[in-house]
């Protein structure tokens, strides 16, 4: 298979991950991915960062389908300069109301509509917040392909205790598009479940459409969706056991089926029974032949990325594809995956080759 491994975005003293919980938006050869950038400190857990430093959204930009790379602080108002999360770690223990009044975080007012989300230099960004003792949903919008955002607007809690809002979006026309979004449980904790949230004008309002998956027992987040025809949508789950060390907790990929446009979801079958310790989101994308094609990092030996391809709607899977298998740690993956005009798969993640060394951002170049 061929393929070239690149260095997105590396510097020495920091630690840059988390592709996963913002997006990757392509076009033609002109692709953005956005990050985080902590200050890197070893022996600091399972994520090698201090939490008592600031942590700031990132964006890298190729001009050459993937090859090269330049790096910028993100052009869009975050909580506190903090990052599009603000890092639910350094600011758990701050109510909303404390941190408007330090001006650190405004709460995001409600989007005034008429997006138009056809156009082609368009992109939409989810983040969310822990302030205030449950998570707060949030978005993003660029109509000049992510060199600035507008924002952030406000998401509905949808009546949970959380939204955890990360960028999975699926585009039906000008004013509709359906967002993906996990859900926190009763008690506020993080994965009770997925669901799709849609909105017909534009943006300025969402409607809840349906629940993808959910359970009592075991973790559902960080969802990936694609449309594969006009009644059918595939959603891939990030899942694990709800209870347990985080080291050792059994996780996999859950693959979900709408034939009905989304009115409704069912089980479809479990792409990835295993994704390492602690687990990995996917990233899905359907390929120009018509295949789906599913990213993941995998956290446990060899560390490293894989991916599978379906060439039946996601019912069964080809083997297991090797992207890399020399990761230094479990603490990498995060991926982020789009296709180029030319047929090159491009997967973005977080990396490193040495336990002891930063994480960086990586690119994968390939074709399978």
């Amino acid at each position: 298979m061929q393929k070239e491994h690149v260095v997105v975005y590396r510097e020495t003293g920091k630690f840059a991950g988390w592709p996963a919980n913002y997006g990757i938006w392509a076009w033609g050869n002109e692709l953005v991915v956005s990050f985080t950038q902590c200050t890197h400190l070893m022996k600091a857990g399972f994520h090698a960062r201090t939490r008592e430093l600031p942590a700031y959204p990132l964006q890298s930009r190729s001009l050459d389908g993937g090859h090269t790379w330049a790096t910028i602080r993100t052009p869009a108002p975050s909580p506190g300069g903090r990052g599009f999360s603000a890092d639910e770690h350094m600011v758990k223990e701050l109510k909303v109301a404390t941190a408007i009044e330090l001006g650190l975080a405004p709460l995001p007012g409600p989007c005034p509509g008429d997006i138009d989300f056809t156009n082609p230099d368009f992109a939409m960004m989810c983040a969310r917040t822990g302030l205030g003792g449950g998570t707060i949903g949030w978005f993003y919008l660029s109509d000049d392909r992510a060199n600035s955002w507008q924002g952030p607007y406000s998401l509905p809690m949808f009546g949970q205790t959380g939204i955890e809002a990360r960028t999975d979006v699926i585009i039906n026309g000008p004013r509709d598009a359906m967002l993906f979004l996990a859900a926190a449980t009763e008690a506020g904790e993080e994965g009770k479940g997925v669901l799709m949230a849609r909105t017909t004008d534009g943006g300025q309002s969402f409607e809840l459409g349906a629940w993808v998956g959910a359970s009592e027992q075991d973790e559902l987040i960080m969802p990936s969706s694609i449309r594969l025809d006009e009644n059918t949508i595939l959603t891939a789950i990030r899942c694990s056991v709800r209870e347990g060390e985080f080291e050792v907790v059994p996780t996999w990929i859950d693959l979900y089926e709408s034939t009905d446009n989304g009115a409704t979801f069912h089980h479809l079958t479990r792409p990835v029974p295993d994704a390492g310790s602690g687990g990995n989101p996917p990233s899905m994308i359907k390929l120009q032949d018509g295949r789906v094609c599913l990213t993941y990092g995998y956290r446990a030996v060899p560390f490293g990325l894989r991916a599978r391809l379906s060439e039946d709607g996601g019912k069964t899977w080809g083997e297991v594809i090797h992207l890399r298998d020399d990761g230094g740690s479990s603490d990498i993956g995060y991926p982020r995956t789009i296709q180029l005009p030319d047929g090159t798969i491009v997967t973005t993640y977080y990396f490193n080759e040495h336990p002891d060394t930063e994480r960086y951002i990586a690119a994968t170049l390939w074709k399978p």
